[in-house]
């Protein structure tokens, strides 16, 4: 799969990393590349930047958190899996994915893996531990794992190695909601925070700055929402007749860089600094309805 890796133009560029510029991303991937056989970079035709490709996310993740842990601040986009064209065809690379799970969450994980393009191959029962065993396509297990993992409350096993090139499987749907993107640059309030929580999943707690266009929840419906979490409650010189209501928040998904990198769609971006990291929209896209 393959990832670019480009400078950082948020409002918070250069806030925190030491290594900011195109420059220092272009010597530490060189860097990198004398050491990682299995990695490869070269310079973006049409932008400022690298595509950097590797084995699988994992292998991607690992170097973007040692450079993360080295004061390099950039962004990544959503990883794509490497197409081929065979006799004016599209083909794709396919994975032979075992999976065993318990009896009663078989269910779950074959709807899911249809979902994904992934073909059951085999499917065995001994002592109620079901051992299945797909053809599933590249792009379709970007991300899956932690999907499985919560399917099967963590009682589950998975691995998969690549089996064939294969036809193109057509457009898989990863995220079927929208995010909640923040109006404006600002620091968030517990106030705000309690209202937003019955529109979906929180990314962040109070007291946390972001800018506009930041991604900070995960939204109950499709559409996208814009949102204002610095909107504080209205105060006025008079008493208040009936008691304030507490302000409870719900504890926020903090994501671990793994999940950001499978969260992400086309239109989003990933900002790695060496003391957070930020989901953003980039800059033009547009809002889904």
């Amino acid at each position: 799969i393959s990832m670019n890796f480009i400078p950082n133009d948020s409002p918070f560029a250069g806030q925190d990393g030491k290594y900011v510029t195109s420059r220092h991303l272009e010597d530490r991937l060189n860097h990198e590349i004398i050491t990682d056989v299995a990695l490869q970079v070269e310079p973006l035709t049409d932008a400022v930047g690298f595509r950097v490709s590797g084995r699988g996310e994992l292998h991607l993740s690992i170097l973007i958190e040692k450079m993360r842990r080295e004061n390099y601040e950039f962004q990544v986009t959503r990883p794509q899996v490497i197409m081929r064209e065979q006799d004016g065809k599209t083909i794709e690379p396919y994975e032979e994915l075992t999976v065993d799970v318990d009896e009663q969450f078989q269910g779950v994980v074959i709807e899911k893996l249809g979902k994904l393009k992934g073909i059951l191959l085999d499917l065995q029962l001994e002592n109620r531990i079901a051992h299945l065993k797909f053809k599933v396509p590249t792009r379709g297990l970007l991300g899956y794992r932690s999907e499985f993992m919560t399917d099967t409350r963590g009682m589950g096993v998975m691995n998969y190695v690549f089996a064939e090139w294969g036809p193109y499987a057509g457009e898989i749907q990863h995220r079927q909601n929208g995010v909640m993107i923040a109006k404006e640059t600002c620091t968030t309030v517990a106030y705000a925070l309690f209202n937003l929580q019955e529109r979906g999943k929180l990314f962040l707690g109070p007291g946390v700055p972001v800018y506009r266009g930041q991604i900070i929840g995960d939204h109950c419906r499709p559409a996208d929402l814009v949102v204002n979490p610095a909107k504080g409650k209205k105060l006025t010189n008079m008493r208040a007749s009936g008691s304030d209501e507490a302000v409870i928040l719900t504890p926020f998904l903090d994501m671990s860089l793994e999940d950001c990198i499978a969260y992400i769609n086309d239109d989003e971006l990933m900002e790695v600094t060496p003391s957070a990291i930020r989901l953003r929209k980039r800059k033009g896209a547009k809002i889904r309805a």
